[in-house]
């Protein structure tokens, strides 16, 4: 049995994010694929599983979560997002799982929030004849990401916190590259990148898995209230700022045209009671179990990011039989082509315009979700997912290397 190491964030279960969400999903096909399971990150207050246990085929090793202070990371090589991830609880398990021998026959480091784990795993294996193959799944090309998110920072003094991000980033994230045996990544964009990035590195398209329920058939019509949806976590500030955009250019069209926006998902109740203060279309329900219930009362759904991987939640929108608008590349990975099967528009101001134009047009609409329904069913089955996984670490061949960096710096993360 091939036995694997799986650093992640945290334990991710219950899913209250996509990152969490996508963790959960793939993890739990490898384990049910028979692979010998050790899953280790923070243990979360909310978390299902304790340390040490045995659960759904995996074995969950979780440290405390006393999550470091972000700005204390200026005076760190790591970005704030990985800093606060490298505690010292993590880091003394991280080094006890890895010290056993023979050890491992995977390790996976399961996005870049964990990337600072990779020099401890190349120093365990510096002087080793055989390591385990070293596969880096990552959620995002970190580098655009955070050139963006600086770029689109207005506040100077922000930007050039955000510009310093962009650059810690942009290293990890080739050190994580130029160290793994394999790569995979969410969008076919995002491969593209990675291959750019070190040509003739094995870079695999691992899209999410989809195991929600799948709506047979769907009739949108009056009957429906005149609502739209936008399912998600509100965590991430890029996300906060993206949905505090749209409801600045949305809300008082979608007042004027008496259509009703409704925003399920978890958020710092600050800041949703300071969006609810000014908002008059929008209705918050905060994170509720049940998401099938709000999809089968929307006549369509928007994704309103401006940037980032693959949206999860589009998935949960295609097969509830939901229509999509949303701005051009917010759904990177699937296989939705505007207007066709989505509908897709350059900025905000236009999507909201697009959805006060669209939401009576039930010929539209169902069309939509009927072209979006087929061109997915079948392209996001987890188990033909964790297959191509396996395959392609099987066929990765681990190379040994003493060192990735510049003489000192594994000794500046340490």
């Amino acid at each position: 049995m091939v036995k694997c190491l799986w650093l992640t964030l945290a334990d991710p279960d219950p899913p209250t994010n996509g990152q969490f969400l996508y963790t959960a999903r793939l993890v739990k096909a490898v384990a049910a694929a028979g692979v010998e399971v050790h899953l280790a990150g923070l243990a979360r207050p909310e978390a299902r599983h304790r340390s040490g246990e045995e659960a759904e085929g995996i074995r969950w090793w979780l440290a405390e979560h006393r999550p470091r202070a972000a700005w204390q990371s200026v005076f760190s090589i790591l970005p704030s997002q990985v800093y606060r991830t490298r505690t010292a609880e993590l880091r003394r398990l991280v080094a006890a799982l890895l010290r056993p021998s023979p050890g491992w026959d995977a390790i996976i480091i399961d996005s870049h929030t964990l990337g600072w784990a990779v020099f401890p795993v190349l120093r365990r294996y510096a002087r080793q004849r055989r390591r385990p193959v070293l596969a880096y799944l990552a959620n995002n090309h970190e580098e655009s990401v955070a050139r963006r998110r600086a770029a689109a920072e207005a506040h100077p003094v922000k930007r050039q916190w955000k510009r310093l991000e962009a650059v810690k980033a942009t290293w990890l994230e080739r050190q994580l590259v130029r160290a793994a045996d394999l790569v995979t990544a969410n969008t076919p964009e995002d491969c593209a990148r990675f291959r750019a990035l070190s040509p003739g590195k094995p870079v695999e398209f691992l899209p999410p898995g989809y195991d929600g329920p799948a709506v047979a058939a769907r009739r949108i019509g009056p009957e429906l209230p005149r609502r739209a949806l936008i399912l998600g976590s509100f965590d991430w500030s890029a996300k906060r700022r993206d949905l505090e955009a749209f409801l600045d250019t949305a809300d008082a069209l979608f007042a004027a045209a008496g259509i009703e926006l409704q925003i399920v998902g978890s958020g710092d109740e600050a800041f949703l009671r300071r969006l609810r203060a000014r908002t008059v279309a929008a209705r918050f329900t905060g994170r509720i179990v049940d998401i099938a219930a709000p999809m089968a009362e929307a006549r369509l759904a928007l994704v309103v990011e401006r940037f980032g991987g693959f949206k999860l939640k589009a998935l949960d929108y295609v097969f509830n039989r939901l229509p999509i608008f949303g701005i051009l590349g917010a759904v990177p990975g699937m296989p939705l082509r505007s207007p066709e099967s989505i509908m897709l528009f350059p900025n905000h101001k236009q999507l909201a315009q697009g959805v006060v134009q669209a939401i009576d047009d039930f010929a539209r609409l169902n069309a939509m979700q009927e072209r979006a329904y087929a061109a997915c069913q079948g392209q996001f089955v987890g188990a033909a997912i964790v297959a191509r996984l396996l395959a392609a670490m099987t066929a990765s061949r681990p190379r040994c290397r003493p060192e990735i960096s510049p003489p000192g710096v594994p000794a500046i993360i340490e």
